[in-house]
């Protein structure tokens, strides 16, 4: 469950993070040709090979044409590399790679990428981000233990590979609030260790590592920070599941700024300041559905709005990179959408439009503003990067990532706009086997098994792009589903508020009604379909298999609550500020009427109409959704003699980082789909190698699961 866990950050910072990194929303691909580790440079030919696993003679018959399984490890492997971030200065490249199997932070000059080389030597979990510091050469990056998230924040230099720990405190989760071109040597930093239900502040210098408190806090749950990193304004959450925003007055006091309903809370926030500190832009769905950019003089109050849409929220920006201020803005109904409000960048987006057919991305502009970094994101092949000269209007080529996808014939990702039985729009990607849509037309030749996937948050979306789950369960013969229900984020507050209260019903109907019309469209066969998703996901999965109980054949849970209620009661510390809003969303074990509404939400209470088997897979340090949340239903399902498997893995929390254990998962998964639903499936093969997967219950259930597991013990 996506629980607001960066509300300790402010909005600019989150937004920041956005625009920069947007390349690690792909999971990328792990490329054979290096042995786990990248080539020494980054110039590699756009048309690198890789191989594709030919399972024996009748494995690719006429149904497949001569389409191969490509293999696991190439989707869900250790990526060549990503998160790519170019220095502040423009002059050196940093980003993911692996070290002997592991994530660690590779540096080079940008001008000789042959250069590049590993800067820290993680053997664990890996670094899975880091960022910039404003001096060009030092790196911030945080840490937990196993998936805990009680996060602890390094630095690193660059040039002398000197490590630092910025927050030596256990049991505490750390977050980089602030950081500032004026002030380069210095950063704000978040932290529990005094009370665990909020975060103080914390003035850290890189230079000496020496922590100053500079605001003790036992009421706020985020901040905004100005560029002389000042605490400008905080939020606090009230009682009616709303927000007042309060500003920080120069004698320390506060004043109430603003204060918002439920229904603006999470649609309405403070962006950041200009360079000047004296134009304040925020993100204002107030008196209106969708969330606009506005800009406000904050001596003055004058506000005037500076990009918006009437179908969609803005949801990221660019930014000059010195003046710190707004140039043009996106929206995501269906695609990525452009909106550019200052004409000093017109003609270098419309230049930039016509040099690749993706869909464009500006993730670093050098501040001097000479050079940008840009990456067209693709549906159906590696996502490629370039380095653009504003003032030759010169473009190089930079590598595409991941690398090993150029070669392998990948599936388009198609839009649809589905009514619900209500009347809401509701925006879905599907994607179906490249040899059953040789048009590309979005209708296979004939019904296919459809897997229904589903996000988490819930207040969260799907967008248009490269899927490594879609390629893979594609790849395997199913179409793919992708459904933003009611609750999700970027289509308006009354679309996000369509979901309250409405966990397992309405929210349920949508997808319900998405597969429907899979159906009636000849997309899918209604005789095999799957549901599976992780955390919101997951419990939509058991909600599936218990309130529809007839329509899937099978269901695939990765942490996803079963009883709301003591989901609800077992949250971590630092989110119990915020359980207002959870309980008009999602319901308030404190009244009557709110505890009957858990109770009917909750799969564990239904666990008798389960028909079709279930796969569980959890991780044991999950802070978000307890193992327990597992543990009782699959205990259930076991009392009742129902059809379930249970993976388990004791070095995990929210998910699983490790790509030991992400192959694992994915190969259980993949032979539990075959076995259930027909498809085709690449064997375990040596896929536990490394892992730390236990299967405590249903191993016998899954074709291959009992014999991997045996080799992996001797």
């Amino acid at each position: 469950m996506k629980r607001h866990e960066l509300r300790n950050w402010s909005l600019l910072a989150r937004l920041m993070i956005l625009i920069t990194v947007v390349s690690v929303t792909v999971v990328f691909a792990y490329n054979e040709a290096s042995q786990g580790e990248p080539a020494s440079g980054l110039n590699e030919q756009k048309n690198a090979s890789v191989s594709v696993v030919n399972l024996s003679a009748n494995a690719l018959n006429d149904k497949y044409g001569d389409i191969g399984i490509i293999p696991r490890q190439v989707l869900f492997g250790n990526p060549d590399k990503e998160h790519v971030v170019e220095s502040p200065d423009g002059l050196w490249l940093c980003y993911l790679a692996p070290v002997k199997g592991v994530m660690n932070i590779w540096v080079g000059p940008i001008d000789n990428l042959s250069l590049v080389k590993p800067i820290t030597n993680e053997t664990g979990r890996g670094i899975h981000f880091f960022d910039w510091m404003w001096d060009s050469r030092t790196i911030l990056f945080p840490k937990d233990t196993n998936g805990d998230e009680n996060w602890t924040i390094y630095s690193i230099d660059r040039v002398t590979g000197n490590e630092k720990v910025l927050t030596p405190l256990q049991n505490v989760s750390a977050s980089i609030l602030a950081t500032s071109q004026l002030i380069p040597r210095d950063v704000i930093i978040a932290l529990n260790d005094r009370n665990p239900d909020y975060h103080d502040l914390y003035l850290v210098n890189l230079t000496t590592g020496e922590r100053r408190m500079i605001l003790k806090n036992d009421n706020f749950t985020s901040f905004v920070i100005d560029n002389n990193l000042k605490v400008r304004f905080a939020t606090n959450a009230t009682a009616d599941g709303g927000e007042v925003i309060f500003r920080h007055l120069d004698n320390g006091s506060w004043s109430e700024y603003l204060k918002l309903g439920m229904e603006d809370a999470s649609n309405t926030g403070i962006i950041g300041f200009d360079r000047s500190n004296k134009i304040m832009y925020m993100f204002d769905s107030r008196k209106r559905d969708t969330s606009v950019l506005t800009a406000t003089n904050i001596t003055t109050g004058e506000t005037r709005v500076l990009a918006e849409s009437p179908i969609a929220d803005i949801d990221s920006l660019i930014f000059h990179p010195t003046e710190q201020t707004p140039q043009a803005a996106s929206y995501n109904y269906d695609r990525k959408h452009w909106i550019v409000f200052n004409k000093s960048i017109e003609n270098d987006l419309n230049f930039l439009s016509t040099i690749d057919d993706g869909e464009l991305n500006v993730y670093w502009r050098t501040l001097d503003d000479k050079k940008w970094f840009v990456l067209f994101a693709r549906d159906n092949g590696s996502y490629r990067h370039y380095e653009y000269d504003r003032d030759t209007k010169k473009v190089r080529y930079l590598f595409s990532l991941p690398r090993s996808f150029e070669n392998l014939t990948l599936s388009k990702m198609h839009t649809a706009i589905v009514k619900s039985r209500d009347g809401l729009n509701l925006t879905c990607y599907y994607t179906l086997p490249v040899w059953t849509d040789v048009n590309v037309n979005g209708l296979p030749d004939k019904p296919l098994p459809l897997i229904l996937v589903v996000h988490g948050g819930p207040w969260d979306r799907d967008t248009w792009g490269f899927r490594p789950t879609h390629q893979w369960l594609a790849n395997r013969g199913y179409a793919v589903m992708s459904v933003n229900f009611r609750g999700s984020t970027g289509f308006g507050k009354n679309f996000i508020n369509a979901g309250n209260l409405q966990w397992g019903a309405k929210m349920e109907d949508d997808l319900l009604d998405a597969v429907n019309w899979s159906i009636e469209k000849g997309i899918a066969d209604p005789s095999k379909l799957a549901i599976m998703g992780g955390s919101y996901g997951g419990y939509a999965a058991l909600a599936g298999m218990t309130f529809a109980p007839k329509i899937f054949v099978c269901g695939v849970d990765v942490c996803g609550p079963s009883n709301l209620t003591s989901s609800l009661l077992s949250i971590p510390p630092y989110w119990k500020p915020e359980l207002a809003s959870e309980f008009k969303r999602v319901g308030d074990y404190r009244t009557a009427a709110g505890r009957e509404l858990l109770a009917e939400h909750s799969p564990l209470n239904y666990v008798d109409r389960i028909e079709r088997p279930l796969l569980i897979a959890q991780g044991v340090n999950d802070p978000r959704v307890k193992k327990n949340e597992s543990d009782q239903i699959v205990k259930a399902m076991q009392e009742k003699n129902l059809s379930v498997t249970y993976l388990v893995y004791p070095d995990e929390g929210h998910g699983f980082v490790r790509p030991e254990n992400k192959l694992s998962y994915y190969a259980v998964v993949e032979a539990f789909l075959a076995k259930q639903l027909g498809g085709r499936y690449e064997p375990i093969g040596k896929d536990f190698e490394n892992s730390s997967i236990t299967v405590p219950v249903g191993g016998g259930e899954i074709p291959g699961l009992v014999n991997a597991l045996n080799q992996i013990q001797k």
